[in-house]
């Protein structure tokens, strides 16, 4: 089945921080997404915190069959990475229910994250195979036969 052209354009919200990352995650659900047949806008936000607003103004607008979130939130040695994420996915569902668009997240929270080589390629890699497993997660649930409403 192929996408119509209103059903068939979604977007992915991706944070800057460890951008060098995340922009691996949103290239493969591009990747994906277009083989498939999407059109795929992506809108850049500073942090995971700032992902929910915008997710919410893209899925209420009408103009898209789904909306990805990508991000990486490490430990900075403080508590706070867990209440960012945790907020950040809470939120994510609300969106979802709220607006009857499904919302997909790939906003990771890695147990130990140190900025050299070895994790940067690890994560790399990881955020890669996180993206097209978004994408396909994306696809299947937009092609799922809608149902009467009541």
């Amino acid at each position: 089945m192929s996408p119509t052209a209103t059903a068939g354009t979604v977007a992915i919200v991706a944070a800057r921080w460890h951008a060098d990352i995340v922009d691996v995650a949103v290239d493969a659900f591009r990747t994906e997404l277009k083989s498939r047949g999407y059109a795929v806008e992506v809108v850049h936000v500073p942090g995971a915190f700032e992902i929910p607003l915008q997710v919410r103004r893209l899925a209420r607008s009408g103009r898209y069959a789904g909306v990805a979130a990508a991000a990486l939130v490490v430990d900075g040695g403080i508590y706070r990475h867990d209440f960012v994420a945790s907020s950040v996915v809470d939120a994510l569902m609300r969106i979802q229910l709220e607006a009857d668009v499904p919302v997909f997240s790939a906003v990771l929270t890695p147990h130990h994250f140190h900025e050299h080589d070895e994790h940067t390629g690890y994560f790399r890699r990881h955020f890669e195979t996180k993206g097209r497993e978004l994408a396909a997660a994306l696809d299947a649930t937009v092609r799922l036969p809608a149902l009467p409403a009541g």
